[in-house]
Formats: C-alpha cells, structure tokens, sequence
C-alpha cells in the first residue's frame, strides 16, 4: 500500500513540476522529455533485470551448495548463545529461537530469498508464545529491529547492480557498508534493550559484539592512515578475497557430506532465473515513476532546496544527489533501490554519489515493508514502539553511511 502511493505520489508531484516549469519557467520541452524518459526507464528497467540474471544465478546456485553443506546450520550454532540473550522470553529449547537464528544467518549471508520465509516462520512460533495476540510481544519488536537494521556481511544484492551499472570495482563498497549496517544494527539493539530492560552489558552480548566492533575498529583506524585511492584498492582486495573465501568455503563444506556439489548449484541456479525474470514488472514499474519524478525537474527542486540550505549552513552538498535513495528507505526496499540506480546511472557508478548510494542502500533495511509483512503474517495491530525502534536503527545506518563515504572516498 505504501509503494503504491509513492508511486501515485511520484507521477502527480511530477506532473505538478512540469506545469510549473512550463507556466512559470518557459520549459516548452519538459513534458517531451518526461514522455521520452518514461520509455528510457521501461527500457533501463528491463535491461537492468535481464542482465541480473547470469549474476543472481550464480550466486543462487552458490548459496544453495551452502545451505546443503550445513553453511548456515554452522552459522546457527555460532550464533545461538548471543540470540538466547536477546530474547529471555523465548524458551531455551523453542523451535522459534532456531528459526531467529537461521533468519539473521539467512539476512548476514545476503540470502534474502531464505530469509523471508525464515523470518516469518519465527514470527508465527513467537505468536504461538505471545498472551496477547493483538499487541507485539517483546520478541517480536526486538526480531522486527533487528531485521529493520539490516546486518549484512556480504551485500550481494548491491554489488551486483554495482556490476550491472558498470562498476569498475563492484565490491569497493563492501567495507563502507559492513560499517554502516554495524552501526546501524547497535542503535536499533541499544534503543530495544533500553525500553525492555536487557542488560546489553552481559559478557555473552558484550563478546559478540565486542569481537565484531574490534575487527572493524582496526578496518578503520588502518584505513584512516591511507589516502583514499589506497583505501578503495585495500577494501576491495579484502572483500573479493572474504567473497571468494566464503564460495571456497560453500563448495568445500557440501564436498565433504558427499553432496553432489554441481547438482546442488542447478538446483539454486534454475531458482536464481525464474527470481530475475519475476523482477521485471517491479523494476519496470519503479523506474518509470523515478523516471518521471526526475526528468520533469521534481527531485531538482528537492535536492537544490537541500543544497542551498546546507550551503548557507557551510556544510558540504556532495552528497546531496544520494538523499533521495536515503529518503525512499524507509518507505520502500524497491523504491530506494531504484533511486540507487538511478544515482548510479546519472552521475556514474564510481562517483562519490553513486558509491554513497549504494552505502545507503546497504546500510539498513524497510521499517514500514518489514512492519507490514512480519506483523500483518500474524494479525498484530498493536505495534507499541516497533517503528520509532525500527527508524532510530534505519537513521542510525543512513547518517552513518554518509560520513564512512567521506572517509573513504
């Protein structure tokens, strides 16, 4: 429902821009050119997905010969102590801490089509807990945060539009991105654990993210030391060899329980082709509206708004070209992502918007999409503090994102 009315939003404010442009600017080309851009993005749109499909069946065929190798089982068993903190009301031996588990396992190795599922079948066995079927439990709130937060360790989805917008590293932006859904992962623990009283300070909760704030706390003070063509060179030589590592990793894993490790990847890969061909339609339909909201000059009053005022201000506008992808987050997955792309397309996949797009991107996940989905799966209406938890976290992430881009690149 939210998508459908940034979509409608997009075509009317759009159009509301060209009349101004017209009447008020002279701009007797403006509607040509939003006519012709609509096409340009239908075209894009389906380019764009059609040339998903090689790369997302590679890794759907690589993440299935994980899975059957116990990848994201290991990942379970790593994790479980941590996650048994952070939900004190779910049973030690509960089928739903198990599911929790292998849903941020899913979420950190970017499979995003397991996690889904995973998610909300967690949900359901949390309601199955909950004495209060129409309020979110406390659970449900933290498992809601934290999937809003978007913790993930290998961002696939983003590197391979970064690849498909001509990219010349793809994954130059794995290490911004690693830091800025850590930071905003923290927030949204730290506001949740506050409101339910969980000591964040136990020793279990502490090492966990002790271990993860140290490896990255080295990142970047070792970063912090090097110009910026020698940090864009030593992050992406560290995420193609952790990539690379993690496939090695997968093939390995599913060779040593005998699975047949080439049937295994045409499995996932046939599932990989039929996931871009659905995406058509939405990447189609989103594209267009983005199309229409930019070419009839809507999003250049927005953003020269924001510019002028940052200006009088002394702050630095480079990132403004990526504000709009910051602000469709929230709202909608799709949404920002086709504001990424868009970013990208405009001003080049390796320029500093483009880069901080993707960050941003990365950063976080859709509070009000994830809201919908979760909570409307079981029938709760009650959401207590989810959203504010879910859009301190998103927040967090996305103001994050833009300071990690300026001291990279």
């Amino acid at each position: 429902m939210v998508l459908n009315y940034i979509w409608i939003s997009f075509f009317v404010l759009g159009f509301l821009a060209a009349l101004y442009r017209l009447i008020a600017l002279g701009d007797t080309e403006i509607f040509s050119k939003m006519v012709s851009g609509t096409f340009d993005s239908a075209k894009t749109g389906f380019e764009i997905s059609i040339g998903l499909t090689g790369v997302l069946t590679l890794w759907t065929g690589l993440l299935k010969v994980g899975e059957k190798g116990g990848m994201t089982n290991f990942l379970a068993r790593i994790f479980a102590p941590f996650f048994r903190r952070l939900f004190p009301e779910i049973p030690e031996n509960h089928p739903a801490m198990g599911s929790i588990v292998m849903n941020f396992s899913a979420n950190m190795l970017g499979l995003d089509n397991a996690a889904t599922p995973l998610g909300l079948k967690a949900m359901n066995q949390m309601q199955e807990l909950n004495p209060d079927k129409t309020k979110a439990s406390n659970a449900q709130i933290m498992f809601l945060t934290l999937n809003a937060s978007g913790l993930t360790i290998l961002p696939v989805t983003v590197m391979m539009y970064r690849i498909q917008m001509g990219a010349a590293e793809a994954s130059d932006v794995f290490i911004p991105i690693l830091l800025a859904t850590s930071i905003s992962t923290l927030a949204g623990l730290i506001t949740v654990c506050i409101r339910q009283k969980i000591n964040i300070f136990d020793k279990v909760i502490m090492l966990y993210l002790g271990v993860l704030f140290l490896a990255e706390g080295l990142l970047v003070w070792q970063f912090s030391k090097m110009d910026g063509e020698s940090i864009s060179v030593a992050s992406s030589l560290l995420a193609n060899i952790i990539l690379f590592s993690v496939i090695i990793a997968f093939i390995v894993s599913a060779a040593v329980k005998r699975i047949n490790v080439y049937d295994a990847f045409i499995e996932g890969a046939k599932d990989g082709f039929s996931t871009a061909v659905k995406i058509i339609p939405y990447m189609v339909a989103i594209l267009i509206a983005i199309g229409v909201f930019r070419n009839s000059g809507a999003l250049e009053f927005l953003t020269n708004g924001l510019s002028s005022l940052l200006s009088v201000l002394g702050i630095d506008t480079s990132f403004i070209p990526s504000l709009p992808t910051a602000l469709m987050k929230p709202l909608s997955g799709s949404g920002a992502r086709g504001m990424m792309i868009d970013c990208m397309k405009t001003y080049g996949a390796d320029s500093f918007a483009g880069r901080l797009s993707c960050t941003m991107q990365g950063a976080a996940d859709t509070t009000f999409y994830i809201i919908a989905l979760y909570f409307g799966s079981v029938g709760i209406k009650n959401t207590r503090y989810a959203v504010s938890a879910g859009l301190i976290a998103e927040f967090a992430g996305l103001i994050s994102a833009i300071f990690i881009a300026y001291l990279f690149w």
